[in-house]
């Protein structure tokens, strides 16, 4: 009998872990399913609707007793019920006047003579005029440059009476940057903007030179940016000196597929990493290819970097970030994205709220003329929120399943909550790496057109001049208009201070 109860006892202790487990799974599912969902119906933008954030201020109560983290969750459907939304009128949307940088093209439309003229007899006065602007768009206008140089020779001696200087003598060639060839700084730059700014394709640009007579084949046109690329090594080597010189360096990376690496299948995916950095007002960044996603391929874009370096949580970056001199901070975006998946299985509502705090103090920075002050009062105000934040945290991870939605968002907070606090420690540091995330986006926009690289040279080629692209918006300079100058002075740079005033700056700074 004994035995019988001992064997009924270890079965039903079975069956409960079985349950345990199934339910914990289930739950699990659950939140992928609601993720996978919200995926394919739902806001790809982690933005705030004017819904979330109307939903988020139910937590301001439930803040002031975060200890009683049931009446935080009760709350919410007896309040959201009263929740109103004020009427309002909406203003009707003006046009914005076109930039006066633009060439302009003037057309009188006037009445006729005999018009002007008044039944009384008297000839009309002009007393004012209208005025309305259209923009107009004339297809690229394609220019042959076709440079002359005269030769002279001395039809009376042959040259024999001056045997120091040569017989027949010519002006020497302008310097180039592709020295033979048809290619131009403008079509150099022309070329690379639409590949590497506005994501188009050599074989459809190779397409819209044809249709305007112009037959340039994309393998001609890839050759040129190789050549290009390699041109701009000085340039990139005064970019990465100035990248590591100012307080902050921001670091990520995305895939990337590259074909004909050395003993790899052209299926293996490898990766391009992104470096923002630079003196304050005059950012810059760095693009890297690898074959890998390594510790050592992180060493070699941080490199001897002094300072603060801001990366997501990817273990790599701590091995790296471990050295004497290197301060890591983390990225408050990445923690938050966990949450907003857990909100789309149905909780961390709290959790993002307290988040939202963050940065609407961060969005008064520009309220302070002097960033001290801004660091003294985001402290003051976000400390307090922090605290209740891991406060938080520390009793749903004990509540909740580790493997749910929630379970591991709040698990990868707390444990990156001493680099995700370290923001607060300078004001040249955000809460964020999104600086360097929207640097990416171009790259990624590109890749969903071309796909891949061609060769691993192409895929450094491609990295120089996204680095050199990048680094010009970010300064607020054109791309075309930065390329076409760096590629008419770079033949004649000699010097390291030649190449260093090649890099993109903010115009007057």
């Amino acid at each position: 009998m004994a035995g019988s109860v001992a064997a009924l006892t270890a079965e039903n202790q079975k069956l409960r872990h079985q349950n345990r487990d199934l339910a914990n799974r289930l739950e699990a599912t659950t939140d992928e399913l609601a993720k996978v969902k919200s995926l394919f119906f739902g806001r790809a933008s982690e933005k705030l609707s004017a819904e979330d954030r109307q939903q988020m201020r139910l937590f301001d109560e439930a803040e002031q007793t975060a200890n009683d983290d049931e009446n935080q969750e009760q709350a919410a459907p007896t309040e959201s019920a009263a929740t109103e939304v004020p009427a309002h009128t909406r203003s009707k949307p003006k046009r914005r006047p076109l930039p006066e940088s633009l060439p302009r093209q003037e057309v009188v439309v006037d009445i006729s003579d005999q018009d002007k003229h008044c039944k009384c007899g008297h000839e009309l006065a002009r007393i004012g005029q209208e005025v309305s602007e259209r923009l107009d768009v004339i297809m690229p206008k394609v220019t042959v440059i076709r440079t002359v140089r005269p030769k002279y020779a001395c039809h009376h001696c042959e040259g024999s009476g001056d045997e120091d200087r040569p017989a027949v003598r010519i002006a020497p060639a302008p310097p180039a940057l592709i020295g033979k060839g048809i290619a131009t700084p403008g079509l150099l730059a022309f070329i690379a903007t639409a590949k590497f700014c506005d994501a188009l394709p050599l074989y459809r640009q190779q397409s819209q030179f044809a249709r305007i007579g112009v037959e340039l084949p994309r393998s001609t046109m890839a050759d040129w940016m190789l050549a290009t690329a390699a041109a701009c090594g000085p340039v990139m080597a005064a970019m990465q000196r100035k990248l590591r010189s100012g307080p902050v360096l921001q670091v990520d990376e995305t895939s990337v597929q590259v074909m004909g690496e050395e003993g790899r299948a052209n299926t293996t995916r490898s990766y391009m990493w992104v470096a923002r950095g630079g003196p304050p007002g005059q950012p810059v960044l760095i693009y890297h290819y690898a074959p890998s996603r390594g510790a050592p391929v992180a060493a070699a874009v941080i490199g001897d970097y002094q300072g603060s370096v801001q990366t997501d949580g990817y273990k790599a970056y701590d091995r790296v970030c471990s050295r004497p001199g290197i301060t890591h901070v983390g990225c408050w975006a990445h923690a938050r994205r966990g949450f907003t998946d857990a909100k789309k299985a149905g909780a961390a509502d709290q959790a993002l709220a307290f988040i939202a705090k963050l940065y609407a103090a961060e969005s008064r920075r520009d309220t302070y003329a002097d960033t001290g002050q801004f660091n003294e009062a985001r402290r003051a105000e976000v400390e307090p929120i922090l605290e209740k934040l891991r406060a938080w945290l520390e009793r749903k991870s004990d509540q909740v399943l580790p493997q749910s939605a929630l379970g591991k968002a709040a698990r990868y907070t707390l444990e990156q909550w001493p680099k995700l606090v370290r923001y607060l420690d300078s004001p040249e540091l955000t809460p964020d790496t999104n600086a360097v995330e929207r640097a990416i986006r171009p790259f990624v926009l590109g890749r969903k057109n071309w796909l891949f690289s061609g060769s691993p040279r192409g895929a450094a080629a491609s990295a120089t001049l996204y680095s050199l692209i990048e680094t010009a918006k970010a300064n607020h300079l054109e791309p075309y208009q930065y390329l076409r100058q760096l590629f008419e002075k770079l033949p004649l740079a000699q010097t390291p201070d030649d190449f260093a005033n090649l890099v993109p700056r903010r115009v007057g700074s």
